[in-house]
């Protein structure tokens, strides 16, 4: 399976059996774990998303994340939101409301099943005691920038209201089109930024994610530092080949990663690299490694 369709698969979790998830609270489905986290620094939250460990069952990487010292997993469905409250881990990109990555905001066909679903997701979120629901632009399809644009802050405008009432923030991950997402409209941060000032509420934001954005535009600690107030979440990858971000590829992670810590930034780094190790054990000792890099 290609790493699109991969992170298509893990993206498309939507609910199955979440009954129990919206009668109970995080503190109430949360049980006492064991296993000891790592010590880190505490100025970067560290997450990581599990589509690029799906080798590993959701509690085996739990169980190695908690260990690691990661507070959190990222791109995870209300289905599976009780695993990570076993381990005391918390969900810091939920995901499960979107159709898919290409059909999406910027295509006002799909606006009456986006508000709909989102509308439930969002409830979902805010109950289990979670806070960003990730979304898409969708694909372009010969459609223009600009209207878009209009398209989708016109169907985020119909949500985000009620993402403030439950303060939930919706969530649009900026995705390369050059490499990866080919088409996919929200490929640059200068456009998710104008999107984020139609929509004009704080419950609507930006993932930043490094890897997609060296590809499509580069400039990556400038962006940060001029539009970091948009930019709710960040995820890394290494550039080339979306692999380990180690000194075999073209980013210097301790800067960037010191860059957005003196943004003042609160929220969650996930990392989202695709390790090549051939052994389970061999991918979490790349995690780990990432995460020391990260933890500025």
């Amino acid at each position: 399976m290609s790493n699109d369709n991969s992170r298509r698969a893990a993206i498309k979790n939507i609910i199955a059996g979440t009954a129990a998830v919206t009668t109970g609270s995080l503190s109430a489905a949360a049980s006492t774990s064991s296993i000891t986290a790592k010590k880190l620094k505490g100025n970067i939250k560290h997450s990581v998303c599990r589509w690029t460990y799906s080798s590993l069952t959701l509690d085996e990487l739990c169980t190695a994340g908690k260990k690691i010292g990661l507070k959190a997993i990222d791109l995870v469905g209300p289905k599976d939101w009780p695993v990570l409250q076993k381990y005391d881990l918390y969900s810091s990109m939920c995901n499960g409301a979107e159709i898919n990555l290409v059909d999406g905001f910027n295509d006002k066909q799909f606006h009456p099943k986006l508000i709909e679903r989102y509308t439930e997701h969002i409830e979902l979120v805010a109950k289990a005691g979670y806070k960003n629901l990730i979304c898409f632009s969708g694909n372009r399809r010969g459609m223009d920038d600009e209207t878009g644009l209009k398209n989708c802050a016109e169907g985020l405008k119909q949500l985000v209201g009620h993402a403030e009432k439950n303060n939930v923030i919706l969530v649009m991950e900026l995705l390369n089109s050059k490499v990866n997402h080919k088409d996919y409209m929200c490929d640059k941060s200068k456009w998710g930024v104008e999107l984020c000032k139609a929509v004009g509420s704080e419950n609507f934001k930006l993932l930043y994610d490094i890897y997609h954005m060296q590809i499509d535009e580069g400039d990556v600690i400038q962006t940060i530092k001029d539009s970091h107030q948009y930019f709710a979440h960040y995820h890394t990858g290494g550039v080339p080949g979306r692999h380990e971000i180690d000194d075999s590829q073209e980013l210097y992670y301790p800067a960037i990663i010191k860059a957005i810590v003196e943004t003042g930034f609160k929220g969650y780094l996930a990392q989202e690299f695709i390790p090549t190790g051939k052994t389970n054990e061999d991918k979490v000792a790349a995690l780990k490694k990432a995460v020391k890099i990260c933890d500025v």
